[in-house]
């Protein structure tokens, strides 16, 4: 998979942050939405965003959403809703904002397959040998798109970017 050092991810595109270091570089903690406000949101996005200068909104609590939910469910409401609720985003943003969603216990869950860059969920327990796919899902397997986000040479991936979700 691609990496970028860029810090487009903090004013662009949609991404998935599990480093505290990295979401500290977007937003203060009290900034962040809920997942309930971002899906409520989609029927009226607010003119100004409330992280990074106007420039990004971060989004708390999907591992959650996904963990409450069982993984066909799961599923099902992330390409139902969530998805939805993304490129309603971009269409509103013109693709000129950033959508981050913040998820710290993903960097042991998020897997990707070096072979076909395919990224995956890992439920969580009692269905924790059940994986979820989540670049079908979300980006419909467009392997060359997502890229590891690094925050500087030599150092583990903080998340994942993509430029844009189709």
């Amino acid at each position: 998979m691609r990496e970028t050092r860029d810090t487009v991810w903090q004013r662009r595109g949609v991404s998935w942050l599990w480093d505290s270091d990295a979401l500290a570089q977007v937003c203060e903690a009290s900034d962040a939405w809920s997942m309930r406000q971002f899906l409520q949101a989609k029927a009226n996005w607010p003119n100004e965003l409330p992280s990074n200068s106007g420039e990004a909104v971060v989004v708390a609590g999907l591992e959650g959403c996904l963990d409450l939910l069982a993984p066909a469910e799961a599923e099902t409401w992330l390409e139902e809703e969530v998805k939805e609720a993304i490129l309603s985003f971009q269409r509103f943003y013109h693709g000129e904002t950033a959508l981050v969603f913040w998820m710290p216990s993903s960097k042991g869950r998020i897997s990707i397959k070096a072979a076909t860059d395919a990224v995956t969920w890992t439920c969580s327990p009692p269905n924790s040998q059940q994986t979820l796919d989540f670049g079908r899902i979300l980006w419909g397997e467009a392997h060359e798109y997502p890229q590891l986000i690094l925050l500087s040479q030599g150092t583990v991936p903080s998340g994942l970017f993509h430029r844009r979700i189709s």
